[in-house]
């Protein structure tokens, strides 16, 4: 009996040659990821008895696999082995969590050195020495470390590690398979710890603990009768990348940790037979005699973590690369590392709450407080860090994270209550206030160096966004740009004037019109092209002038992303225009100090922060601004993503829109904020 794909799994394009995968394991018919994957990958999972031709599918050395394995020697049929990726998922299976890859293996099982797998073979046999291949392992391994990923990453990488300096072992739950697989006990382990000591006198002795042990769902084989005045077992959740950092030496039976550790540069002691010991990278108590290849780490990572995995993609529903995997689970775990304590809000509008907990309540739910001393003493004695909208912060809100939007933002403004996909934390300042240091300042200065794989990364990212024409609000245009007049183009992008990037961000030129000004005096026989603001030309913001006296074109709703590609120049006060011109290879004039001034990018002539001297590439700049700073949301998943989601969602339009009531709140605000106006002056 076939079982067929439900709505999850969706048809896969294409002619197709796909094999029956017969099963006995309750998990494969439960586990819709698990059915998904192994769809994509072009086998049909069944129930009944397999023919010729057919296979059966076991879950690695599980307590079922004996059902599969006795059918397969019966009927004759091959043995197709499944098991998780090495890159799993935030917590362990048992809770549901569903994995990022699966180990599909037609020889054997990955740990288990009794007969070769498919991986150990490959290993073996590839040439593992295309250099492409190779450039990226090595950007794999660096961002693996970096974004402190392992099997499991619901941890805090700020967890503090042991003071420097001990050996470093590693424990296992009791009864593993890869342990059971390599022959080891208990006895092993104990032979372990003995020769950790005797091996480095004098050095303290740390037991990790295994988290499924930790948490109390199994046993390990190390306990608190281990330990003495020179042995600790250390049940603490700290970085896998922290811990080698301060480990002299590693001792390991058959831990993933362990093949972790040969890429923080340890030469791992190992006391089974892991599929990582034999390669000429791990010191070998029990030598699998039939492994005389050596490796270099970068060829053991891409046959182990490239070439042998099947990832899976949980934003767009398909197959990917590794590096497809690493940013989608980096993303899920940054929103947990940020999120699980809890949050609370300050100076949030009411229509902006559900965006929010969207973004950060999918661990623990957000709660709101408008009074700044109520949320301060909350958020301690609750556990909760504590958010303040970025442009209604006040000395009141001193310690407390401000927020803003990001610069992919949405398909609409954000005046006309259109969520956004992406948002900003700042736990410095915030990006557009130069009068003092901001997170993303921080960031920018960082990427003055950057791996290969970085500046790859961000430049594709640059010719997507410019392919692609995704800007901040994507809004098109209907603006006939077909007869504009010849000579050097300017384009003057009007702002928001009563913007908090104004207010802050510049001290000479203010208004619209002044910056019309100063563009002219300093261009008097340019083309100026004067762009509104979005949100003013909708009558949601302050900001309108008469600009015909000084520009040559005033281009009403004009599409920005088109405009980019007729003009020779932007000359701008502290616009995001001037950030999206540099992407796209056109020249810059600030007269202010955004953030994307004093970066040798841009010709600047506003009083820029003097501690912004670092000479940065557009690359560096795009990977701070893009990359590392804001937080996205798949609006498709609802998942955190990263940022070549969220473009691929706006340059396909797939994004949510305003509701109904959130398009009469926002006409009844634009009416609010001219009546306001109009009072004033």
């Amino acid at each position: 009996m076939a079982l067929g794909p439900d709505l999850y799994d969706t048809p896969v394009a294409g002619p197709r040659k796909v094999r029956r995968l017969f099963v006995y394991n309750g998990g494969f018919l439960t586990q819709r990821r698990v059915r998904r994957i192994l769809h994509l990958a072009d086998y049909s999972l069944h129930l009944g008895l397999p023919r010729e031709g057919d296979a059966v599918a076991v879950w690695g050395n599980s307590p079922t696999a004996h059902r599969g394995l006795a059918v397969a020697a019966k009927r004759q049929a091959p043995v197709v082995t499944v098991e998780d990726a090495l890159l799993r998922s935030l917590h362990p299976g048992r809770g549901g969590e569903p994995p990022l890859g699966l180990l599909i293996d037609h020889k054997g099982v990955h740990f288990d050195p009794t007969r070769p797998s498919d991986l150990e073979t490959l290993l073996a046999t590839h040439p593992l020495d295309d250099t492409a291949l190779l450039n990226r392992a090595r950007g794999a391994m660096a961002r693996i470390a970096e974004a402190h990923l392992t099997k499991y990453t619901a941890f805090d990488p700020a967890t503090p590690a042991p003071a420097p300096g001990y050996v470093l072992v590693i424990d296992q739950t009791r009864g593993d398979a890869s342990v059971t697989a390599s022959g080891a006990d208990r006895g092993r382990f104990l032979e372990m710890l003995v020769f950790a000591q005797e091996e480095h006198p004098g050095a303290r002795v740390i037991i990790k603990s295994h988290p499924e042990t930790t948490q109390g769902h199994r046993a390990g084989y190390f306990g608190p009768e281990d330990e003495n005045e020179r042995i600790t077992l250390l049940r603490d959740p700290v970085s896998p990348w922290a811990l080698f950092e301060g480990a002299v030496g590693v001792y390991t039976v058959s831990s993933q940790m362990g093949f972790e550790a040969i890429f923080a540069g340890h030469c791992p002691r190992v006391f089974g037979q892991p599929f990582y010991a034999g390669w000429g990278l791990t010191a070998d108590e029990f030598p699998v005699q039939r492994r005389q290849r050596v490796l270099t780490r970068a060829q053991l990572f891409a046959g182990a973590m490239i070439l042998y995995p099947t990832w899976y993609d949980p934003h767009r529903n398909q197959l990917c690369d590794l590096e497809t995997a690493i940013e989608a689970l980096a993303a899920q775990t940054r929103c947990w590392r940020e999120d699980h304590a809890g949050w609370i809000g300050s100076a949030m509008r009411l229509w902006k709450r559900g965006p929010l907990q969207r973004f950060f309540g999918q661990h623990r739910r957000m709660r709101f407080e408008d009074n700044p001393a109520k949320a301060s003493d909350t958020g301690k004695t609750g556990g909760r860090r504590w958010m303040v909208w970025a442009a209604k912060a006040t000395e009141a809100h001193e310690g407390a994270v401000r927020v803003e939007d990001g610069f992919l933002r949405s398909k609409g403004l954000g005046a006309a209550l259109v969520p956004p996909l992406s948002l900003v934390c700042d736990d410095l300042g915030i990006y557009y206030d130069p009068s003092g240091p901001s997170r993303l300042e921080r960031l920018i200065a960082l990427r003055a160096k950057m791996r290969p794989d970085q500046i790859l990364r961000a430049r594709r990212l640059i010719d997507a966004l410019a392919a692609r024409g995704v800007s901040k609000y994507n809004l098109g245009g209907q603006a006939n740009m077909q007869d504009l007049p010849a000579g050097k183009r300017i384009l003057v992008p009007g702002q928001v004037e009563d913007d908090a990037s104004i207010l802050t961000g510049t001290d000479k030129v203010r208004t619209n019109l002044a910056l019309l000004q100063a563009t002219r005096a300093a261009n008097p026989d340019a083309v100026i092209l004067y762009k509104p603001h979005p949100d003013v030309e909708a009558g949601l913001r302050k900001g309108a002038i008469d600009a015909a006296p000084l520009a040559d074109r005033v281009l009403a709703q004009a599409d920005p992303m088109a405009l980019l590609q007729t003009v020779d120049e932007v000359w701008t006060m502290t616009s995001l225009l001037g950030f999206e011109a540099l992407l796209r290879g056109v020249p810059v004039v600030t007269l202010g100090a955004p953030f994307y001034a004093g970066w040798r990018l841009s010709d600047d002539r506003g009083d820029v922060p003097p501690r912004r001297r670092a000479d940065v590439t557009l690359e560096g700049l795009v990977h701070a601004t893009l990359i590392d700073y804001p937080r996205y949301v798949d609006p498709v998943s609802g998942l955190a993503c990263p940022v070549e989601v969220v473009v691929e969602r706006l340059a396909s339009g797939t994004v949510p829109r305003p509701s109904a009531g959130n398009r009469m709140l926002s006409k009844a605000q634009g009416i609010l904020a001219s009546r306001s106006h109009w009072w004033r002056g």
